[in-house]
């Protein structure tokens, strides 16, 4: 008898959330998924709907990008290509004396055709504002922000951390205008890299999320699936801001970016004390989560992990997956907890007031990730090993995170999206193209941030309690593998899996 609630209990907990995201478009067609016996609506994108996105903006003169960071560049450039031969200019907002400028230019936009200029400036005179700058960034200049904006104008995240801050400090947006958010469920350059590799295949992109959080005028919804669209998501879902940002926060902590990178420190450790080489331990762990595992999930789900092991690896995987599943899923749950409450958030402010003392160090500079960088200079990736303990305790972590936002009520389609599209088809390559740092140090500053702080949690908790349970020393409860085996995600991912990009992405 599986411990897991049905997928009917499941629904009628998330009712009051599932009532809240139905949305009406007067421009895109609504789809229907089935997940879980239940259903959930999304919009389908690809660039035969372009020509729609222009009709939703043809009243809007200017859309300003605000800020040049992890998002700022993709999102300009692919909204300028899709929006070519439009009225729209849009325009990027930078602080005086930025040091982006000089990449901005060399991206296009320059003073000379109106194309980029001051920040406030930007924001003063633009029909839509996305703003992309630092999530401490908006938290200290949002003030400004909110009075320079034209009433009737919308604002726009990629992020819900701000209403996070408004809500901790007791502030709230401007009633005179709409507040949007779209979020695509991958780091800056995967949506840029995604967006030009579809040039030739219709639909490729990074899925995002939206969210309604304000509409003053009946425009909000086409706006934001537009700008969505525009973007090369192939699939919008619905969210709410307050959804996004506990989901966001909490899953670049886990096993987007936190959770990994201590499972793999620890399991090179393990391994090395084993026996094995240092390139040896490398390969079965590093190597193994970014080559044979995502990709295994990537195309096939969770569960094909485990089915693709023999008899022997079989039994290994799910000590593994026994042995880590609750320990995992202890700090996941207390990540959550500290996102819902503020907690994490506060983090995020204090530690980006401490940058001029404490800037952020270097993440690859151990053992580890320089022999990782000659095991991939000569890498081979067909004999990339599929390490059954490896496997174990990474897909027992994935699963405990999708449970903790099960359990919080989260859809479906975010918490596939958040806890394995993302991870598998956007930010493990970048691991497997040039390491930790790599993946890790091109995303936000709050994700920089929270890796940081979690990751060596992971770690010590998997040497403390996953390894000695693995090594006899507690008792294992093997219902855990037949919860595992009939979890609903499985097939909520046959379906939902139906969203990933449509190539995979290229970084070579």
């Amino acid at each position: 008898m599986s411990r897991y609630k049905s997928a009917p209990a499941i629904l009628e907990e998330m009712i009051s959330m599932v009532m809240s995201l139905d949305f009406e478009s007067k421009v895109f067609k609504k789809d229907v998924i089935t997940v879980a016996d239940g259903t959930e609506a999304v919009v389908k994108g690809g660039r035969d709907l372009f020509s729609l996105v222009r009709d939703v903006f043809q009243n809007t003169n200017q859309i300003g990008v605000i800020g040049w960071g992890s998002q700022g560049p993709a999102q300009a450039q692919n909204l300028r290509d899709t929006l070519e031969g439009s009225v729209v200019k849009v325009k990027i907002g930078l602080r005086e004396g930025s040091a982006s400028r000089d990449e901005a230019e060399k991206a296009g936009f320059n003073q000379e055709d109106g194309t980029l200029g001051e920040m406030m400036e930007v924001v003063g005179e633009s029909d839509i504002v996305l703003l992309l700058i630092s999530d401490a960034a908006q938290t200290e200049l949002y003030p400004q922000i909110f009075s320079a904006m034209k009433p009737g104008a919308t604002l726009g995240l990629s992020h819900g951390f701000l209403l996070g801050h408004l809500t901790s400090v007791g502030d709230s947006f401007p009633n005179n205008i709409n507040v949007i958010a779209v979020c695509p469920k991958g780091m800056g350059p995967s949506v840029r890299r995604l967006y030009v590799q579809g040039e030739k295949v219709n639909g490729a992109g990074i899925n995002s999320s939206f969210a309604i959080h304000q509409d003053i005028d009946g425009k909000a919804t086409d706006f934001a699936i537009a700008w969505a669209i525009a973007l090369g998501s192939p699939y919008c879902f619905q969210t709410t801001l307050e959804s996004e940002y506990k989901s966001d926060i909490f899953g670049e902590r886990g096993i987007l970016l936190g959770a990994v990178h201590g499972i793999v420190e620890a399991l090179y450790q393990r391994y090395k004390n084993e026996g094995m080489s240092a390139e040896a331990a490398f390969e079965n762990t590093a190597e193994s989560v970014t080559g044979p595992i995502s990709r295994i999930i990537s195309k096939e789900g969770i569960l094909a992990v485990y089915n693709h092991l023999d008899s022997s690896g079989k039994a290994k995987f799910e000590a593994a997956y026994i042995a880590a599943y609750t320990p995992g899923k202890e700090i996941l749950q207390e990540i959550y907890d500290d996102v819902a409450c503020g907690n994490e958030i506060r983090s995020v402010v204090n530690a980006s007031g401490r940058y001029d003392r404490f800037p952020m160090g270097q993440i690859d500079g151990t053992e580890m990730w320089v022999i990782g960088k000659g095991v991939r200079d000569n890498r081979k990736e067909e004999t990339i090993p599929l390490n059954p303990t490896t496997a174990g305790i990474y897909c027992a972590t994935m699963m405990a995170q999708i449970d903790v936002l099960l359990e919080a009520g989260h859809p479906y389609s975010e918490i596939v999206n958040e806890s394995v599209i993302e991870c598998v088809d956007s930010l493990n390559p970048y691991m497997h193209f040039n390491g930790i740092s790599y993946m890790i140090d091109n995303c936000s500053n709050t994700a920089r941030l929270g890796a940081r702080k979690w990751a060596p949690r992971f770690d010590y908790i998997i040497k403390q309690q996953a390894f000695t349970a693995l090594d006899g020393n507690q008792p294992l409860d093997w219902k855990l593998v037949e919860n595992f085996k009939t979890h609903p995600i499985h097939a909520v991912l046959s379906v939902v899996g139906e969203m990933r990009p449509s190539v995979d992405i290229s970084l070579g």
